[in-house]
């Protein structure tokens, strides 16, 4: 039997939902019927919060417990391919806190209860029993993996496994959104014949700020990169024109900070985007 195939199976024995990772540790795509969480991802009997597709879809959501599920096409064909096995924590009622160098662990050690502790290649992840909500870059080298995300499976650990603390919990209190001042339109004329900007058009504006909001909210790795590459690109297309407003950039940072940027990240991923943009 496949290796990754049979760490799944004793893993959903066990309670532990699972998913095949591909290489890159990312989840095997979506399928076309469930594009874009078009169906919206609802749970199902047999699973922590896949929808009905029958294909390995939804990242995390298609993580499950069916043995079924696991060994039937076109599951069974996945593992093969698979580099990684993945589970969703909160299906198991467990939290990871994801700690990715020696200065995030010497952190931990200081200030959270010692748990069941797993090594990783570059850091550890410190698992606790109880099941939050997920955030990214809590603080610096630290990231919580629990509701809708995934995990690797990287063996049992060692150690007991503590009830998850409020100290846990506390680092994804978000601290209160700020937002950069309103940016000055800088020299580049406005056409006479079309008496205001086109950024200004509701549906062309709106548009573009809810896709740069999409393209965060669907980063599952490199969120920092993710967000400067996103606030480069809003600023391309508008930065010039003095049509942005501190509502549209407030969006943004909202976006950014529900994915774990705190406002001083937002900051300065605007200020170097405008920056590299001269404006």
């Amino acid at each position: 039997m496949n290796t990754h195939l049979h760490t799944a199976l004793d893993l959903a024995a066990a309670g532990v939902p699972t998913l095949p990772l591909r290489a890159g540790k990312l989840p095997f795509g979506n399928c076309t019927r469930c594009a874009d969480n078009a169906c919206g991802g609802r749970p199902t009997m047999k699973s922590a919060g896949a929808c009905e597709c029958p294909s390995v879809c939804h990242g995390w959501a298609a993580a499950t417990t069916d043995t079924a599920t696991l060994t039937s096409p076109p599951w069974a064909e996945a593992w093969w391919q698979a580099q990684a096995v993945a589970y969703n924590p909160a299906g198991a009622r467990l939290t990871v806190v994801d700690l990715d160098d020696t200065d995030a662990i010497t952190w931990a050690r200081h200030n959270l209860p010692t748990t069941r502790i797993v090594p990783t290649t570059r850091g550890e992840h410190w698992i606790y029993l109880g099941a939050m909500r997920s955030a990214n870059a809590v603080r610096p080298g630290v990231d919580i993996k629990s509701s809708m995300a995934y995990a690797r499976w990287l063996g049992p650990g060692t150690g007991t496994m503590t009830a998850l603390p409020d100290a846990v919990r506390a680092l994804t209190v978000k601290e209160p959104s700020t937002v950069p001042p309103a940016l000055h339109p800088v020299g580049v004329s406005v056409p006479a014949r079309s008496r205001q900007c086109r950024h200004r058009t509701p549906a062309y504006l709106d548009r573009g700020i809810t896709m740069a909001e999409q393209r965060i909210t669907k980063a599952t790795s490199a969120v920092h990169s993710t967000v400067y590459g996103t606030f480069l690109a809003v600023l391309s297309a508008h930065g010039r024109c003095g049509c942005l407003t501190d509502a549209h950039v407030g969006r943004l940072f909202a976006a950014a900070q529900a994915k774990g940027e705190g406002p001083r990240h937002c900051n300065d991923a605007w200020t170097n985007a405008l920056t590299r943009l001269g404006l």
